[in-house]
């Protein structure tokens, strides 16, 4: 059984599928990992690692896609790669799945099994294969870093002979995974943090971290089986939008995470909330590639408003220690390979029934399997 990691070519892309050390465990496992020259070189892993682990560095990529039984990826391949791939073969990456149709058509059409790590389930079991959280994780992580190079001042409270410098103010919108470790990276870095989310139910975490969390009255709010917060009413919106106002207003660095699933970001800092702000404050919008959080905010650009607040909004910001975010999804991949592995065969065990399996299976057979992707 043959494995097939190619390079990730998006030029914003610093991270590899699979990492030497997951790899040589792929190798004592029985599988025979081939891996296109320079893969890892962007996140500092290089083809004499992948040798020293047992893997097979090879230099033509479309030959390898069509000779591989399983093709681990970051992003999401063009058309022409996914019809490469041989029927009955394996295609796993974040493949977008609610905006690439096509790409999907093309993985049923030649009989590929497709599967897409945005919807491994979040699960106890699946937690090891999680991709998205993991990435998250770091993401969150990386924000605030890049928060803290733009801020004008230092974020911990500093005494000094020549005077106490007051620690920076910190506001986290959206506590998932990614404002999670957003507020405790600002809080170990000694920033005075607020978080706020729709979900009641996470007032606690915050806390835990040591964050005080803001309470706007939203009447009735919630989250999905998934985890993520549903959708207010426009009423709720605008309640939301005056409470956090306020607390914009008083923060040096704003940090927005909110994204539904398989829809649009919901907008939540407009305007008048920007305007309300302080010159030189920091605004990093994490949902920007998936229309933003920040009205203006654009993807991969920094932009400054007329008062002066800076509005980051860079993608794949986990691309900012892409050997680390290389490192956790590599082994998401691992653990989701290792978990189907079929020792008899050699192969990976195909059946829908299986709980994790249904929720990620978007293609298969020569069909589109997922029943929300069916129609």
């Amino acid at each position: 059984m043959r494995i097939f990691v190619p390079r990730e070519l998006a030029s914003t892309e610093k991270r590899v599928a699979l990492i030497p050390e997951s790899a040589q465990r792929l190798v004592k496992a029985g599988f025979e990992v081939h891996l296109e020259s320079d893969a890892g070189f962007e996140s500092y892993f290089l083809d004499t690692d992948y040798e020293a682990a047992g893997a097979v560095v090879v230099k033509d990529r479309m030959a390898a896609l069509a000779e591989a039984d399983i093709v681990l990826r970051v992003g999401k391949p063009s058309l022409l790669e996914a019809s490469a791939q041989k029927a009955g073969s394996w295609a796993i990456g974040f493949l977008d799945p609610f905006n690439e149709g096509e790409l999907i058509e093309a993985f049923a059409a030649a009989g590929v099994t497709a599967v897409s790590m945005e919807m491994v389930p979040r699960t106890t079991l699946a937690q090891k294969m999680d991709g998205l959280s993991s990435q998250a994780n770091l993401a969150g992580y990386f924000a605030v870093i890049k928060a803290a190079e733009r801020l004008n001042r230092i974020l911990p409270m500093m005494m000094t002979p020549a005077g106490t410098l007051a620690p920076a103010k910190v506001f986290i919108i959206g506590v998932g995974v990614a404002g999670l470790q957003a507020i405790a990276t600002a809080k170990r870095l000694g920033a005075r943090v607020e978080a706020f989310d729709t979900r009641p139910v996470v007032e606690e975490q915050v806390k835990s971290l040591g964050a005080k969390f803001v309470k706007i009255d939203l009447g009735e709010s919630g989250q999905t089986e998934q985890g993520y917060a549903t959708e207010l009413t426009d009423e709720q919106k605008a309640m939301q939008k005056a409470g956090m106002a306020k607390v914009c207003h008083r923060s040096d660095i704003v940090i927005t995470t909110a994204k539904l699933f398989g829809r649009p970001a919901p907008q939540i800092v407009d305007e008048p909330m920007l305007a309300g702000m302080r010159h030189g404050s920091v605004v990093v919008d994490l949902a920007v590639e998936s229309g933003g959080n920040v009205v203006g905010s654009r993807l991969d650009e920094e932009i400054v408003t007329e008062n002066g607040v800076r509005i980051v909004g860079m993608g794949k910001l986990e691309c900012g220690v892409g050997g680390d975010a290389s490192q956790m999804y590599s082994s998401n991949l691992y653990n989701f390979i290792e978990h189907f592995h079929d020792k008899e065969s050699g192969g990976l065990k195909l059946d829908l029934r299986d709980e994790i399996l249904s929720g990620c299976v978007i293609a298969s057979g020569g069909e589109i399997v997922h029943e929300r992707f069916r129609k």
